[in-house]
């Protein structure tokens, strides 16, 4: 598999020192494949059914954002002015908030941008429960959140529905690319049983 679609443990950019709380140094390889996953959610948000140049410009500055932390407040302003009620928009903010905290050398920023990401995932999550994309976003970030911090207390919830989804074939506008992306994820994150593990490994 490829560097592109290889979802391998390259997400734990949210590793505390369990005294001081400052997050561990991580290569820039570590937020890869949550942009790149970013990068294939469909910006479908009920505004017309191709990409706009707009779009396009958007998914080029996620992908940004993992190296530049202006990028990234740059994009979480426009987000958040033009978030509206969309779920799939929140939960892009959200998960820009995770990715806030990782670039932030103050403790305190940084486990506040970690609260305010999964109270933003919360209310995605409460506006389109079974939306395979945002439940995966939260899953992500949660797995590689220290439990001792209290903030992963929704994995084995959000691992069940995209199960089930998955079960369902139920994938609203993720392609093949990030189908494949996530049951790979689900498979290396040690979280899944027996039998969910032979469903994604189905899509691999």
């Amino acid at each position: 598999m490829s560097n592109k679609n290889n979802p391998a443990h390259t997400l734990n950019f949210l590793n505390f020192d369990s005294l001081s709380l400052r997050f561990e140094k991580t290569t820039q390889m570590k937020l890869k494949f949550l942009f790149l996953c970013l990068s294939f959610f469909s910006f479908h948000f009920n505004i017309a059914s191709t990409l706009s140049d707009e779009y396009r410009t958007l998914k080029a500055a996620v992908q940004k954002a993992i190296e530049s932390p202006s990028v990234t407040d740059s994009l979480y302003r426009v987000l958040k002015s033009a978030r509206g009620e969309n779920p799939l928009i929140i939960g892009y903010i959200g998960t820009l908030e995770a990715l806030k905290a990782k670039q932030s050398w103050n403790p305190y920023n940084k486990l506040k941008y970690v609260a305010l990401s999964q109270r933003t995932m919360k209310i995605a999550v409460e506006k389109d429960p079974n939306n395979l994309e945002i439940r995966f976003m939260r899953f992500s970030i949660q797995h590689y959140t220290p439990a001792f911090l209290g903030f992963s207390k929704d994995l084995e919830e959000d691992r069940k529905v995209i199960v089930k989804q998955f079960k369902n074939k139920k994938f609203g506008n993720a392609d093949d690319v990030l189908i494949r992306n996530i049951a790979a994820f689900m498979i290396q994150s040690d979280r899944c049983l027996k039998d969910e593990l032979l469903l994604f490994k189905k899509y691999i």
